[in-house]
């Protein structure tokens, strides 16, 4: 019998990495401070009245060709290498497997994230998650970027909460995701979803609704930052970002996992009985 499988959901800025993405070397590649290019980004798309994530997209694209930058899918790897992740972030994914494992299932971890698909894949993480879903680039006949082929923002992240549970992972695949599906290849109740504020607020509020958990994550001394989304009841836990060994996160993530283990034993024991009326 096939072991249960439970899904790990993160965010990525400021969520398993302390800054944005960019702000480590892209940015700077391109000439820029992230100060400088986050608030020329903001001016243009108050102008234009534009999509944030469309917006910064765009604007990676024209300064790159203002400074003459070929932005290939290489370039734009090698701009994940520094990219600097909260305590305990490398060793995470490791431990919490073994974890599960010992608790008779098996867990995946998705990266669902605005920033750069391309960025995160040269990041020393990007190898422990089954599926990242990010913002990706059309590249041309040269291998340059001319155009995004995928956006994810905000409220868009939450189609692969869906995509996660039904095992349709192909971004294209606007058929079967649509469809009513009776056996889900990951329950809504083994789903946590960990992000680090109002921009995860929309899958935080749907996996802890369909009977996941939902975990906001705060930067030391930031405890304000996420308390009102417990206060509201958008969350179910708040900890720090701390992902080391016995810390808070994976005392109350391990807890999560304990209470999915006892489910699905239920759930078994609930079919033999049924079985044996019979």
């Amino acid at each position: 019998m096939a072991k249960p499988i439970i899904a790990l959901m993160y965010d990525f800025d400021r969520t398993l990495a302390i800054e944005d993405m960019q702000n480590f070397q892209l940015i700077p590649k391109l000439g820029y401070t992230p100060k400088e290019f986050w608030e020329r980004t903001e001016a243009f798309c108050k102008k234009y009245d534009m999509d944030k994530i469309l917006g910064y997209l765009y604007m990676i694209l024209e300064v790159a060709k203002e400074r003459n930058i070929p932005l290939t899918k290489e370039f734009l790897a090698e701009c994940g290498k520094p990219i600097k992740f909260f305590e305990g972030v490398t060793t995470w994914f490791n431990r919490i497997n073994k974890y599960a494992e010992e608790k008779g299932m098996v867990c995946e971890h998705y990266l669902i994230t605005s920033g750069n698909s391309e960025i995160v894949k040269g990041s020393s993480i990007f190898k422990e998650f089954t599926k990242v879903f990010g913002c990706k680039y059309l590249y041309d006949d040269k291998g340059e970027a001319y155009w995004p082929r995928t956006i994810v923002n905000y409220t868009l992240k939450t189609q692969y909460i869906f995509r996660i549970s039904k095992g349709v992972i192909n971004d294209n695949d606007d058929k079967e995701i649509n469809q009513k599906t009776i056996n889900r290849r990951i329950s809504y109740q083994n789903m946590i979803y960990m992000g680090d504020g109002l921009t995860d607020v929309p899958c935080m509020i749907l996996v802890k609704q369909q009977g996941g958990a939902s975990i906001a994550v705060y930067e030391k001394d930031q405890l304000e930052k996420v308390y009102n989304l417990l206060e509201d009841g958008r969350v179910d836990y708040i900890c720090k970002a701390d992902y080391s060994a016995n810390s808070q996160l994976e005392k109350v993530v391990k807890l999560l996992i304990d209470g999915m283990a006892i489910r699905e034993s239920l759930k078994v024991k609930r079919a033999k009985s049924e079985k044996a009326l019979w």
